[in-house]
């Protein structure tokens, strides 16, 4: 049987990653596939750099934490199909989280409402929902 926990535990635990990521993370979209995990180095390019509001997730609810406000950039820094995401520290250099990428309705671990970039095209993040397993 595989161990399962509270509602009050798996928002304790969801609210925890807000926590240790800290205020004014910032999520870079870059193309290609993602690395291995979040110690290996940076692939693809980078298509935008966002810098979240410094309470970036709401709180977390039945198990589920989503994000917070608008989370949108006036001007992408480059030119192609957005593949993947990593979610780093405010320092712009620590990874804490990294995953897909698609359009919204595509079922990614982050979605925009278009994957193909332009430089200085504006565009937005649609989703990004944390969810604890073990209910």
């Amino acid at each position: 049987m595989a161990m399962q926990f509270s509602t009050v535990v798996r928002n304790a635990r969801l609210d925890a990653i807000e926590t240790a990521v800290g205020a004014s993370a910032i999520i870079k979209i870059r193309t290609g596939a993602a690395p291995a995990n979040c110690g290996a180095a940076d692939s693809g390019t980078v298509l935008a750099t966002l810098n979240l509001p410094s309470d970036w997730m709401a709180a977390a609810a039945a198990g589920s934490k989503a994000k917070s406000g608008a989370w949108e950039d006036s001007s992408a820094d480059g030119a192609g199909n957005a593949a993947h995401f990593r979610l780093y520290a405010s320092d712009g250099a620590t990874c804490h989280a990294q995953g897909s990428v698609t359009a919204t309705g595509g079922g990614g671990d982050l979605t925009v409402d278009n994957i193909v970039f332009a430089v200085g095209q504006a565009f937005s993040i649609t989703s990004f929902t944390l969810t604890e397993g073990g209910a």
